[in-house]
């Protein structure tokens, strides 16, 4: 069953094919200046700081007072507010110049060595889960470069900064980043972390495959059995999980995304088409019925398909028709582009591993 997307990543916010947002910031409402460190705003003395650690203490069953301590140890990042806001309006979007980022050579060799070092791991959760490899492997590849950019932000101060003082500019994600600072704390509490040493990326995402505090508590697997769920350092929990968050979406097992597809030369079909996005709305022969091609293995779908469409800049659009399963991709970064970039790089990580045995 197909279910709506829990945010859980820097990507679900950030990547807008391929661009970088811009510096646009205020600066916090309010400043608590630290006295060992005068250069550093802190939220230790604010009011609505102390009264939302109150609320979630209540909430959680989290201790209060320890709670206000590790709130009051938050810093506001100015660098966070300003990478969360979105790219400027106009911006084209361009899936040839997005998908080059992710699938080159260094990102390719890298994925090889990850799935020879955990084969194991990878035939184990596609036995369990029903994802195959390369979709794991694209993810965890797409996300952080097999670990190698898991981020260097604070995540008590990221999630904080965008808590207590999210920039106007852009809609108001405030009560989402509250959530995922609980969540954050209650992850803390339970793995007993210091909430200060924890490393991630500027909107709160951690380890490989980058998490949101809120996915790591709901969809971390202890894969390796050693008691926690760790998906910085261990590479069988980064698995295990990934696989687990798409079969909860709904991962239907031998599937495929997606396949090619010709689109209607008649504007108006092809606009009923695109018109639920890369929702799964519309029979094969639906598609039929409306003026597309799709190949006898498509024909043969027994589901629904969405007409996916991938902008090229001044280009001519790149379609194909994606499946339940392409759908479930998104649900880890709500974009057509992410998914097909994951596709694409976990594709040529295989050929490149059946290649060289």
């Amino acid at each position: 069953m197909l279910r709506p997307v829990l945010p859980t990543l820097s990507l679900l916010l950030a990547l807008s094919l391929g661009l970088l947002p811009p510096a646009v910031c205020a600066g916090p409402r309010s400043r608590t200046v630290s006295d060992q460190a005068p250069d550093l705003v802190t939220y230790g003395s604010r009011a609505d700081v102390q009264a939302y650690a109150e609320e979630i203490a209540a909430r959680h069953q989290l201790d209060a007072a320890w709670t206000r301590e590790v709130l009051a140890r938050a810093r506001y990042v100015p660098a966070v507010a300003r990478l969360i806001m979105p790219p400027p309006a106009g911006t084209p979007k361009n899936w040839a110049a997005y998908r080059s980022r992710f699938i080159e050579p260094r990102r390719i060799r890298a994925g090889v060595e990850f799935w020879r070092t955990h084969e194991r791991w990878l035939k184990q959760a596609q036995e369990m889960y029903g994802v195959p490899p390369e979709i794991v492997v694209g993810i965890v590849g797409v996300e952080t470069l097999y670990g190698q950019h898991m981020g260097n932000f604070r995540v008590l101060d990221a999630l904080a900064t965008l808590s207590f003082d999210f920039p106007p500019g852009r809609k108001d994600r405030t009560a989402f980043f509250r959530d995922e600072l609980a969540q954050f704390l209650v992850m803390c509490r339970s793995e007993g972390l210091d909430p200060a040493e924890v490393r991630g990326s500027y909107a709160g995402a951690m380890g490989m495959p980058q998490f949101m505090p809120s996915s790591w508590n709901r969809f971390a697997v202890d894969f390796d059995g050693d008691g926690h769920a760790d998906l910085h350092r261990s590479a069988a929990d980064v698995i295990g999980s990934v696989a687990h968050y798409l079969a909860e979406f709904g991962w239907q097992r031998g599937q495929p995304t997606h396949y090619e597809v010709s689109v209607p030369a008649d504007r108006a079909q092809l606009a009923v088409l695109l018109g639920p996005d890369i929702l799964p709305s519309f029979s094969p022969q639906e598609f039929l019925e409306l003026g597309a091609a799709l190949p006898e293995e498509a024909q043969r779908h027994p589901g629904k398909l969405a007409l996916v469409e991938l902008q090229n800049g001044e280009a001519a659009p790149s379609y194909v028709a994606g499946t339940e399963n392409f759908y479930v991709i998104t649900r880890y970064n709500w974009s057509s582009y992410y998914a097909m970039a994951v596709i694409e790089l976990g594709r040529a990580v295989a050929a490149v591993a059946a290649a060289t045995r």
